[in-house]
């Protein structure tokens, strides 16, 4: 009798520790998951942080993808995984040399204090940044073809430790080329986040690849905060004035969807957007006579196509000449400012600094509630 309540002691003690040991195994694990993320609004990439290495997930890469990438990235090289099989490229860290293919990739490594490391680009007269224009003056930079075309033998002869590459309906087979060479390629996509503040926090995903993930945390904060601020500001409006955005594209006008970047901006400046009630995060199109039908009394016309001027608008169609907005003048575009070989400054640095495009939206929609600002991004049609 003795042993046999000795021998169902021992086991309840067993039990009692490996229930502890569950206990504290649990808890930790749970510990580990609650920091292991730090990707508040974008949902197109996660970033797992474990000891000696991270790993990126690449939830959508183009639009209704059903396909995933998952990528490391070594710190220490001891304490990485051994299986690496598991993952679509694999990197060490910091990254030294490497090619972009969008120019939105750009501002992270200039924020990041790494334009140097920036090797090869496919098109060089799209940048606009002035620090990597003076690498590409320099012959620090070369150009790769197109991104449509990259130029695969001229990539290779740069040596990047990494390209990053996107895709708009499947995978590029150039990139695919250069991952076969050895090169580990990263796809970005970036381009499908739909939350302003979403584009903007992939300067984490680059600073993951210098090391300089905390310093990315911080920089993406600082635009967050301002960006937050100045939505605080509009709803200080006593007014939300009607926005009309885009114009005539041969014979179609295409305007952005209801649930888009661009109509997020104009909601968090506290504005109209005529067709805010349309689902999707693309463009709806729509004939001439549908749209003046529509929105002839807009208050403001933003965003005009590649118009300039006032005398432009009316000398494609005199029927623009009938909207409200183009009558009192209101109509303003980011198409004036450029780099210097004509780069949209807008498209490069645009989706990097919500903040500041948010800003520049307040002060046309709301003057009175910034009267000394000047808009970077957007002038008035003269």
């Amino acid at each position: 009798m003795k042993k046999s309540l000795l021998f169902l002691f021992l086991l309840l003690l067993i039990g009692c520790k490996s229930d502890t040991k569950s206990s504290e195994e649990n808890s930790k694990a749970q510990t580990v998951e609650k920091n292991v993320s730090n990707i508040q609004y974008a949902t197109a990439f996660d970033i797992l942080e474990f000891d000696g290495y991270k790993e990126i997930i690449i939830n959508d890469i183009w639009p209704n993808s059903d396909t995933s990438l998952r990528y490391l990235l070594i710190e220490n090289q001891e304490k990485s995984p051994k299986n690496t099989d598991i993952y679509d490229a694999v990197v060490q860290v910091p990254v030294k040399k490497i090619v972009v293919t969008s120019t939105t990739h750009i501002p992270s490594l200039d924020m990041l204090g790494e334009i140097e490391s920036l090797v090869g680009f496919p098109d060089l007269n799209f940048i606009s940044s002035t620090s990597a224009r003076a690498r590409i003056d320099d012959g620090k930079i070369t150009g790769i073809g197109k991104n449509e075309d990259i130029n695969v033998e001229r990539l290779l002869e740069v040596d990047p430790d990494l390209v990053i590459g996107f895709a708009v309906d499947g995978m590029d087979p150039k990139l695919r080329t250069i991952s076969k060479a050895g090169i580990p390629v990263f796809y970005n996509s970036d381009w499908l986040e739909t939350n302003p503040l979403g584009k903007a926090e992939w300067i984490k995903f680059f600073g993951a690849l210098y090391g300089k993930y905390e310093e990315a945390i911080k920089e993406f904060a600082t635009i967050e905060q301002a960006y937050l601020d100045t939505k605080d500001l509009a709803k200080q409006a006593d007014s939300k004035p009607k926005v009309l955005l885009g114009a005539m594209y041969k014979d179609i006008w295409y305007v952005p969807q209801g649930d888009s970047w661009a109509a997020q901006f104009i909601d968090d400046a506290q504005g109209d957007y005529i067709w805010k009630k349309t689902k999707g995060t693309g463009s709806s199109s729509f004939g001439l006579e549908k749209v003046l039908e529509t929105a002839h009394d807009a208050d403001i016309w933003l965003n005009p196509s590649s118009f300039t001027s006032i005398a432009d608008l009316t000398k494609a169609n005199k029927v623009y000449a009938e909207f409200d907005a183009y009558k009192t003048g209101e109509i303003y575009t980011y198409g004036t400012k450029v780099g210097a070989t004509g780069g949209i400054v807008y498209f490069e640095l645009g989706p990097n600094r919500p903040d500041i495009v948010l800003k520049d939206l307040v002060y046309i929609l709301h003057p009175e509630l910034l009267p000394d600002y000047t808009p970077y991004f957007y002038t008035k049609l003269e």
